[in-house]
């Protein structure tokens, strides 16, 4: 149990199912994730009050502080913010908005201390404090470029913080192999340049198998990827069994990619914005893009919940949100989040390969020991506004991958990322309403990674469950991202719809929308990622996972 106490004269004990009063709080903790759900708690502070003594009974808390209690009707999350890198936090109203505490984070996540005040004028904006945005605003800012990166949560905290970590060329689509090369090798350069620390490298990854057809398909693969320079290995059934000797079985064969690697995703996002900083370029977070301002034709500021930015570029990296936000300029962009759950258990005494692809089940090695399993295109498919609408062009996904996509719930509709409702410049958007997309894990799904992993690799089960977790995946309908200037707003770059390999291809994906902001000779070809390709059908582009 962990308590914090702020000089209050009272306690309160949040518990499931149970209330408590006192002179000072009326709180409810209900079963769910969100308000009324588990992970919550409701809090009504009396004004006057100094404050109170919160503990919460669980494996794995965060310490909430109440200061001052002038404030009323907060959501409190009531689980985890694990380590140094996430100290108590604050409750504050900002612009009136009715919730604004960051929900829980799936692991510790590096904090940077920034302004929520953004400048009056840059050069560029970026909107958009993902892996993709924070790339992006560091390769400007290393041009000379004055650059304002604004986030409307926390930098990294939805799903650059969320993945697996994998930076792989390995089965990558064809149109996203250059980026993905370029992308390995700016990833050691990111750290020799600017000192930070990613958590990047270059492990190997192994992928085992006993289907001789994904055996075939992975061979026939790396023929492809010969002719691109990029060196992969094809194992035996020996080879492939010494390999994977901790599964404790036989395998029929397996490729080995030694040039790929890890990032971690709890440092990744914010080392880059740190370098970015260093760089004279500005952050800011908890400040929201609400809009954009035209004049003569063309994109002439960015409207954010704290004033508006003078620009005359701007760069949509908003992930999940990139849709709802491009319908408010009645731009059309195609986008399907899929709601991916993840297991994170305890470190072993045994090492187990730093990443590894089994024939269901995937498995990575943190820096930091723990280990996380997922299972590769596996997710819930909420339906929500922004799904129907675009359903027709997600057909050829579906139909390829229907044995991993499955039916959701109503998560995404209380989110409210995929909203086809307009909101005014001048109110409160619900972008303020949910700063950090924190989805509930799928229960099933949590329980059938678990059991594909352990039964990979039996050691496993002498790990504990850490915690689970679940993030959206943005995804276009062909799996490739959509990068490149919206026709219909001048000066605006449309950079999302990374389907799952954001992480991965961040540094490469930045590096290219910087030489299309900045009018630079492309680092390699854009014309597979141009959005007005969604204009078009995607069968038989569907790249695979």
């Amino acid at each position: 149990m962990y308590k914090y106490n702020t000089k209050g004269l009272h306690k309160i004990l949040f518990s499931h199912g149970r209330r408590t009063e006192t002179p000072v709080f009326r709180a409810l903790r209900g079963t769910g994730s969100r308000p009324g759900q588990s992970g919550f708690a409701w809090a009504v502070v009396r004004r006057g009050d100094p404050g109170a003594e919160i503990s919460f009974p669980s494996t794995e808390n965060s310490i909430v502080r109440c200061k001052k209690a002038a404030i009323r009707q907060h959501r409190l999350p009531a689980s985890t913010y694990h380590g140094s890198m996430n100290p108590p936090l604050t409750m504050q109203r900002a612009q009136g908005a009715a919730t604004t505490m960051p929900p829980t984070l799936p692991q510790p996540l590096r904090l940077l201390e920034t302004s929520p005040k953004p400048p009056a004028s840059a050069d560029v904006v970026v909107i958009g404090g993902g892996i993709i945005g924070v790339f992006t605003a560091y390769y400007l800012a290393k041009r000379g470029l004055s650059v304002a990166l604004i986030e409307k949560g926390r930098i990294g905290a939805e799903q650059s913080s969320r993945n697996w970590g994998w930076c792989r060329q390995q089965n990558r689509d064809a149109r996203e192999l250059p980026m993905a090369t370029r992308s390995l090798e700016l990833w050691d350069q990111f750290a020799a340049d600017s000192g930070e620390d990613t958590g990047f490298k270059r492990c190997g990854l192994l992928y085992l198998s006993d289907d001789e057809a994904q055996i075939a398909g992975w061979a026939k693969w790396r023929e492809f990827a010969i002719t691109a320079g990029v060196t992969t290995h094809m194992l035996s059934g020996s080879e492939a069994s010494e390999r994977g000797r901790a599964t404790g079985r036989a395998w029929k064969g397996g490729v080995f990619s030694p040039s790929d690697g890890t990032a971690d995703p709890a440092k990744a996002a914010p080392a880059v914005a740190a370098a970015l900083i260093k760089l004279g370029g500005t952050v800011h977070q908890n400040c929201a893009a609400r809009g954009i301002e035209m004049e003569g034709g063309r994109l002439s500021g960015v409207v954010t919940e704290a004033g508006t930015i003078k620009t005359r570029a701007a760069v949509l990296a908003g992930g999940a949100w990139a849709s709802s936000f491009c319908n408010q300029l009645d731009v059309r962009f195609p986008l399907a989040t899929i709601r991916q759950s993840i297991v994170r258990v305890s470190p072993l005494a045994q090492q187990l390969p730093a990443a590894l692809a089994g024939p269901n089940v995937a498995v990575t090695r943190r820096p930091d020991g723990h280990y996380v399993l997922a299972i590769s295109g596996r997710g819930r498919a909420d339906p929500t506004p922004q799904l129907l609408r675009f359903a027709p062009q997600f057909i050829p996904m579906f139909a390829k991958r229907w044995r991993n996509v499955f039916p959701g719930g109503l998560e995404g509709m209380r989110w409210g990322h995929e909203t086809r409702a307009r909101w005014k410049l001048d109110d409160i958007t619900p972008m303020e309403r949910a700063r950090i997309l924190n989805p509930r894990p799928d229960a099933a799904g949590v329980r059938e990674t678990h059991r594909r992993a352990v039964k990979l690799l039996p050691a496993l089960r002498e790990a504990r469950i850490a915690n689970t977790w679940a993030g959206y995946i943005d995804s276009t309908p062909d799996g490739v991202p959509g990068i490149g200037e919206l026709p219909q707003v001048p000066g605006l770059i449309l950079a999302a719809g990374f389907s799952g390999h954001g992480f991965g291809i961040g540094p490469g994906a930045g590096h290219l929308i910087a030489d299309i902001v900045s009018g630079s000779q492309p680092i390699f070809d854009p014309k597979p990622f141009d959005p007005a390709r969604f204009n078009a059908s995607a069968w038989g582009k569907v790249a695979d996972f």
